[in-house]
C-alpha cells in the first residue's frame, strides 16, 4: 500500500504541518474538520505537497527529514517541487 507524505499550509496562520497518511483527502478533512488537536487551532489548512512512498517506513524517513528543515529550507523545498 502506497503511503503519503504531505505538506499542509494553515490560511489563517501562514503554519506548516508535515504528516504521513495512506488517504491524502480523508486526511485533509480531518485536518479541517479540527478534530486532529495539532492544528485544529489553525483551520483552514491547504494542501501544498504531497509525494507518494511504497511503504510506510519510508514515509515516515522522509516525513522525519521534512520536519528537521528550517522554516526558510522548507519553503524552497515546496517551491522546487510544487505540486508533489
Amino acid at each position: 500500500m502506497d503511503c503519503y507524505v504531505y505538506i499542509l499550509r494553515s490560511l489563517s496562520s501562514g503554519r506548516y504541518y508535515i504528516g504521513q497518511t495512506g488517504d491524502l483527502s480523508d486526511r485533509l478533512s480531518r485536518h479541517n474538520a479540527g478534530t486532529e488537536p495539532a492544528t485544529a487551532p489553525y483551520i483552514p489548512w491547504e494542501m501544498v505537497w504531497h509525494n507518494s512512498k511504497p511503504s510506510r517506513k519510508e514515509a515516515m524517513e522522509l516525513e522525519r527529514k521534512l520536519k528537521n528543515l528550517s522554516r526558510a529550507r522548507l519553503e524552497s523545498f515546496i517551491k522546487k517541487y510544487d505540486g508533489g
